[in-house]
């Protein structure tokens, strides 16, 4: 087996896999990376969220069965897709080994922990955000604002201009549809978390809430920031490659990866979400979205135990 993982990347809605190239770049003289193309982005509005997964297992499949182990990588809406991939590829706990290669981490950069079962904007009660509207005429979700506000408002103009240029379609099917093939893939591997302190799509505070979520119901998450736009890896490679370098070397290594957290730090530094106690702003910053989330996790705890209950009694 190689003794370096294959890093598989995975988009965002609208995006290409050629958004990875700045990070590739840096990372491929030590690892092999491969990015995945999405059907959903492929100017198909039939596309599905199935067809995006098959396509992610596939990308996957071919690395495991060669004897790679493999770190999925995935932004934004790609992060439904990368937990849901992991399924039938992490290494069993009962150490009942049957495969060449193992998924051993998960990164997600501004994105979501899974639920199993749930669609992609099950979350959000099948209601679009501001930026985007649905036409079923077309069968696209269409961006209704800026482009270049919404995922790079940190890159210089012409940069911003170019990767808009690169923006392609969205099908409505994968983001509406599939939930039957959701999976929490972040339950069966250790993650770590990318977060975008100037996100105007995917707010920060429902980035720091999540993570709380994801840790109260279980999640291995280790947690980083970064001062920028939805688009780390666009506006900051060299900060994201970095993170991606020390996720890796702690899913191999078995190490903790963690270090001292810090409650704020330096323009374009990166930043371990923590609270400190004599840093009352930090309850604020962190603690509280994270705690609500932890809030939420045990919610959605509850509810899942109640509605085994309720179906165990109706046996």
């Amino acid at each position: 087996m190689s003794s370096q993982p294959t890093l598989v990347f995975i988009p965002g809605s609208w995006h290409r896999p050629t958004c990875y190239d700045p990070i590739i770049k840096l990372l491929e003289p030590k690892f092999r990376c491969v990015a995945v193309s999405l059907p959903s982005t492929a100017f198909d509005p039939e596309a599905t969220f199935k067809d995006d997964l098959d396509a992610a297992q596939n990308a996957i499949s071919a690395e495991t069965s060669s004897g790679r182990n493999v770190v999925v990588i995935a932004h934004s809406y790609g992060g439904i897709v990368g937990n849901s991939a992991i399924k039938g590829f992490a290494k069993p706990k009962d150490g009942n080994d049957s495969q060449l290669g193992y998924v051993i981490g998960l990164v997600l950069i501004a994105s979501g922990f899974t639920l199993t079962g749930m669609a992609f904007m099950d979350p959000f009660f099948g209601r679009p955000p501001p930026a985007w509207r649905v036409n079923n005429e077309t069968g696209y979700a269409e961006l209704v604002v800026s482009p270049r506000e919404l995922f790079y408002h940190d890159l210089p103009e012409e940069e911003a201009k170019y990767w808009v240029s690169q923006l392609t379609t969205q099908s409505l099917k994968a983001l509406f549809e599939g939930g039957e093939y959701s999976y929490a893939g972040w339950r069966d591997v250790p993650s770590w978390y990318i977060g975008t302190v100037e996100d105007r799509g995917l707010p920060v505070l429902a980035q720091r809430m999540s993570v709380g979520m994801a840790r109260e119901m279980g999640a291995n998450v280790e947690h980083r920031e970064l001062q920028t736009s939805h688009s780390p890896f666009l506006s900051q490679p060299e900060l994201t490659v970095e993170i991606l370098l020390e996720a890796v070397d702690a899913f191999t290594n078995s190490k903790s990866g963690k270090v001292k957290s810090s409650s704020g730090g330096a323009e374009n530094a990166i930043v371990v979400p923590g609270t400190t106690l004599l840093k009352p702003l930090t309850w604020f910053k962190f603690g509280l979205p994270m705690a609500f989330g932890r809030v939420l996790g045990r919610c959605v705890l509850l509810f899942g135990w109640g509605r085994r209950l309720w179906r165990a009694g109706l046996r």
